[in-house]
């Protein structure tokens, strides 16, 4: 699939806003050990809240009796015949034991010997409530109130010990391995949940069946690979088939990402991958999982200052250990990788990696069988032909085709529909593509430059024979694009011949010359195809040998030293003779064509007018109309599978964008 857009430099406003600030946490403030200090300095300065009465004051044994006398008591509590408190009925202005006069309202006097009896009977006599079930405790509450306050102090330096401990603790376990193991309790998955990758399968079964019966391969001296690194673009299922191994074998399974092996302290790394390694063979036999392993795996020796980093100790680390799997040791090592040009070589040499398996782009029956998968719990409705959609999913990941599906649904659910139809996935399908749809363009002056700019390239992808086929072209802004001409390639080739090349070039370079042939006058809406078609020609002189005047040489980037360090010191390793005469081929060739597609324009101008004005009109222009405007033949090639076809054809506007759909 390609296509050209418009003006797909557009920046995004500025936001200046200051975001919104969480929250305080009051538990950032207030510690454990500060409540427990507060608790101290309370207890030590008012011992009363424990002793049962509060704010009494010690007054002589014979104003007590005088105002038992004076039936001014209200209550009485005599303490083992050593000392009495009560409450008065009313305040009483009296000299306490300290010589100061004060209103008080409780009391507490020590008894001389024999006067407790004395006290007792006229308190009985005068009716005053009598309280002794409080003397009969009152040693241990004494007790409490005296070694309560050093026992909290003694607890509170405890508690400060373990807690600096606990964080001595936190820095010594940088050490040890990050590493989440699979247990038996969590669900497994295997082969079957995989799907587009029978070849890598097929391979992986050997590990498997090596994990499952060791003892058959040793018997006929057979070694399987200690190591096999899954090689592939992003969301092809690497990570998935890895842990379809693990299903499969029903081994120990330890998954980590290669950056959780590198911290900012020295020799972590190393320590870390030291303890991975002795957990699986603790556990063997068992399966040792690192996702983006170049992430620690890259070539040693590349930094400006030097090679002994903590990368590269990790690194060596990783490399002893491998080394050190015995024969019947029964691990086995999966890394994972998009990079793999980027590895040091000691670890692809056999003895560690000794198996590289390539995980693609799924073909089309991979693609069928995927989207099997991820449709097989969601509510399809009857026009949902899952073949066709494969068909037209060229180049989609796994990742991919389960964005598709999940788009889908999710369009489906937006509007309240219970079953998913065709037209939920061509939504998806064009929202993938194109991006998202924004609102129509207001400034009628930028609707016309996009439109002619769309009609060009529309036009020239008609005219030009190897062009690829367009499916349809719309000024409605999608993503960061003004304008959108949407191809389609015709099947899963994987070659492209030069006469393909140049007429993508000369479909980019379109849209800049229908706006400079309509208006005489250019803008920046070609930047993103100016960018495309460089590139292109860049390719075809420097790497695909597609020059006549260069030859078939290539001058393309060194592959197997993409580092600053071996770029500075190698430099390139051709001419400045050459460097100027691989220019001039890649503007030769972009010059070329850009006088051949002006000719071609120029020539079909009323056409290119016409495409315009019904951009203008519609907005979106189908490829049947793109043929009748140029007075083309019932299109006879299958651009695309029927059943997605009419969709995207018919299915009006109003109902993609969900708009009324029931």
């Amino acid at each position: 699939m390609q296509f050209w857009d418009n003006n797909n430099d557009e920046q995004s406003e500025d936001n200046n806003r200051r975001p919104p600030q969480p929250p305080p946490n009051w538990r950032r403030w207030v510690s454990p050990g500060l409540l427990v200090l507060v608790l101290i300095l309370m207890l030590i300065s008012s011992p009363g809240l424990l002793g049962g009465v509060s704010s009494t004051t010690e007054i002589a044994y014979s104003d007590v009796y005088e105002q038992v006398q004076r039936n001014n008591v209200d209550m009485l509590q005599f303490q083992d015949n050593i000392a009495v408190s009560g409450k008065f009925r009313s305040g009483v202005i009296t000299t306490t034991t300290a010589g100061r006069t004060q209103n008080i309202s409780s009391f507490t006097a020590e008894l001389p010997p024999d006067a407790s009896a004395k006290l007792l009977e006229l308190a009985t006599e005068r009716g005053v409530e009598i309280r002794s079930e409080w003397t009969r405790t009152s040693p241990w509450l004494g007790l409490i109130v005296n070694f309560l306050p050093l026992v909290l102090i003694i607890a509170f330096f405890v508690w400060m010990g373990r807690r600096a401990q606990g964080q001595m603790n936190g820095i010594f376990s940088f050490g040890q391995s990050q590493a989440r193991e699979k247990t038996p309790e969590m669900p497994s998955i295997k082969f079957d949940d995989v799907a587009g990758q029978d070849a890598a399968k097929l391979e992986l079964t050997e590990v498997v069946d090596f994990l499952k019966q060791p003892e058959k391969y040793v018997k006929v001296g057979a070694k399987v690979p200690r190591g096999v690194l899954l090689v592939g673009p992003p969301g092809t299922g690497k990570t998935l088939m890895a842990r379809a191994v693990a299903g499969e074998a029903n081994v120990a399974f330890f998954s980590i990402a290669a950056s959780e092996f590198v911290e900012m302290f020295v020799g972590v790394g190393a320590s870390r991958v030291r303890d991975l390694f002795k957990k699986a063979k603790d556990n063997a036999p068992a399966i040792i999982f690192v996702d983006e392993i170049d992430a620690v795996g890259r070539r040693r020796g590349t930094g400006l200052g030097g090679g002994h980093d903590e990368r590269e100790q990790t690194l060596n680390q990783l490399l002893s250990e491998m080394d050190g799997f015995d024969n019947d040791t029964n691990i086995v090592m999966i890394a994972a990788t998009n990079r793999p040009d980027v590895l040091d070589p000691a670890l692809l040499r056999p003895g560690r990696f000794d198996r590289q398996i390539t995980v693609d782009l799924p073909d089309v029956k991979g693609r069928h069988d995927i989207l099997k998968i991820h449709t097989k719990n969601k509510p399809l409705g009857k026009n949902v032909e899952l073949e066709p959609l494969a068909r037209a999913t060229m180049g989609f990941s796994g990742a991919d085709i389960a964005n598709l599906a999940n788009e889908a649904a999710m369009h489906a659910a937006r509007y309240d529909r219970r079953l998913i139809t065709m037209s939920d996935f061509t939504t998806a399908y064009e929202r993938i593509r194109l991006g998202t749809k924004r609102p129509p363009l207001s400034n009628e002056k930028d609707r016309r430059i996009t439109a002619y700019h769309e009609a060009g390239h529309a036009l020239v992808s008609f005219l030009i024979p190897d062009a690829m086929a367009l499916l349809k072209t719309t000024i409605i802004p999608r993503g960061r694009a003004l304008g959108v001409a949407f191809y389609m390639p015709k099947d899963d080739s994987l070659h492209q011949s030069r006469k393909q090349l140049e007429a993508f070039i000369r479909v980019g370079l379109a849209g800049r010359i229908a706006e400079e042939i309509i208006f005489d006058d250019v803008t920046t809406g070609a930047a993103n195809d100016i960018q495309q078609v460089t590139q292109i020609a860049r390719r075809m002189v420097k790497m695909f040998g597609m020059s006549d005047s260069v030859g078939m040489v290539n001058y393309g980037e060194d592959t197997d030293q993409p580092f600053l360090g071996y770029s500075i010191a190698s430099g390139r390793d051709y001419s400045d003779d050459t460097a100027a005469k691989l220019d001039a081929e890649i503007k030769r060739i972009i010059d070329v064509a850009y006088e051949e597609t002006r000719q071609l324009l120029q020539a079909h101008r009323e056409s290119l007018e016409e495409l315009a004005a019904s951009l203008l009109e519609k907005e979106t222009v189908e490829r049947e109309e793109i043929r009748r405007i140029l007075g083309l033949e019932e299109d006879s090639d299958e651009v695309l599978p029927d059943a997605v076809a009419k969709h995207l054809r018919e299915t009006p506007v109003a109902e993609q964008n969900g708009a009324g759909a029931a």
